[in-house]
């Protein structure tokens, strides 16, 4: 019997392959762009203000506070409905980007808008990591 589709992997492309390696590898990479200095989520080849393609890579500090959040209690695509229930949210970092995530580590109704988070890592597959949030510990 084959395998349902992977519906929650991303396609690695060689532009976002040092993205997808750094998080494999505990690290959260923004873009910076090197002509206007804007701090952008998801890194890309060119900057989304002033469309320069002088970007580069840059480290984040893994600091943000949650800005939205949802409990999913139903999803019936696989591996969705295999993780019920996630909290799918929206956190602000403090480089000032906005990272659309999973918070973990976390009973659903201790969750706060505006609550402190920090960064930890969650492997969905062999090749793929995501970044996901926990409450900040300090």
């Amino acid at each position: 019997m084959a395998s349902s589709p992977r519906f929650d992997l991303p396609t690695i492309e060689s532009e976002t392959r040092p993205f997808w390696e750094a998080a494999k590898n505990g690290k959260l990479l923004l873009g910076k762009c090197n002509s206007c200095e804007l701090v952008h989520y998801y890194p890309r080849p060119m900057c989304p203000k002033c469309w320069s393609e002088d970007v580069s890579l840059v480290p984040a500090s893994g600091r943000g506070e949650i800005y939205t959040y949802s409990t999913v209690y139903v999803n019936d695509l696989p591996p969705f409905n295999a993780r019920l229930p996630y909290v799918a949210a929206q956190v602000d970092l403090e480089e000032g980007v906005r990272i659309t995530t999973n918070i973990v580590e976390c009973e659903i109704a201790d969750l706060e808008i505006g609550m402190p988070v920090e960064l930890r890592f969650q492997a969905i597959s062999e090749d793929v990591t995501i970044p996901v949030f926990a409450p900040r510990r300090s």
